[in-house]
């Protein structure tokens, strides 16, 4: 049967599920359905290993913390003692301090100052450079890592990352929170401040 010359195609027909207003978006092409409620996957370091969460970063951060505060609070007490309690007792009759308290008053400061960036620079460069982890994070299970996964860990990449963290964030205000909290929008690596500058990314480590 032919069919007939003067009959017009008419319009296709619509989806079987369209409802009114329905704008087809995609069409499917076979295999298994997209699944609107899959978890996306884990972001991973370049290397492939998984990224540190915040948390994880948050609590190895206030080990680290309790123990180079710890450290320097021992140290320190000897300087205390000798350059700020001691000098008190020299205090005349009239309530003033002499010239040679005083600038024992702050070379005791300057002392404690020059300790305490001592301190940190051992434990989060020389110390952490051998395996790439603070005691904190050796807990917590993480590493510090170099983007690029073949390049090695080395003191001037950690210097970097000190210089950042711990020197600008004395010093500047408020800048210590916004290099932290940085990583919570920071994509794809979730890096902080000082992993930027230092080009490097914190993993978690498998066991």
């Amino acid at each position: 049967m032919h069919p007939d010359p003067q009959r017009q195609p008419g319009p296709p027909a619509a989806h079987p599920s369209a409802a009114p207003g329905y704008i087809p978006t995609q069409q499917w092409h076979g295999g298994p359905p997209p699944n609107p409620w899959a978890v996306p996957p884990a972001p991973v370091t370049p290397g492939g290993q998984p990224l540190a969460g915040f948390g994880d970063r948050l609590i190895a951060y206030v080990i680290d913390s309790l123990i180079v505060g710890l450290a320097g609070f021992v140290l320190a007490c000897p300087i205390m003692i000798f350059a700020v309690i001691l000098p008190l007792t020299r205090i005349d009759e009239e309530g003033r301090l002499g010239a040679g308290t005083i600038v024992l008053f702050l070379v005791g400061y300057a002392a404690l100052f020059v300790l305490q960036f001592a301190l940190s620079y051992l434990y989060f460069v020389e110390y952490q450079l051998r395996t790439g982890q603070t005691a904190g994070k050796r807990v917590m299970s993480l590493r510090v890592q170099p983007i690029r996964p073949d390049q090695a860990l080395d003191r001037r990449i950690l210097g970097r990352r000190y210089l950042v963290q711990h020197v600008a964030g004395g010093f500047v205000p408020f800048f210590a929170w916004l290099d932290g909290l940085w990583q919570l929008w920071d994509k794809p690596l979730a890096q902080t401040l000082h992993d930027k500058a230092a080009e490097t990314v914190v993993a978690k480590v498998v066991q």
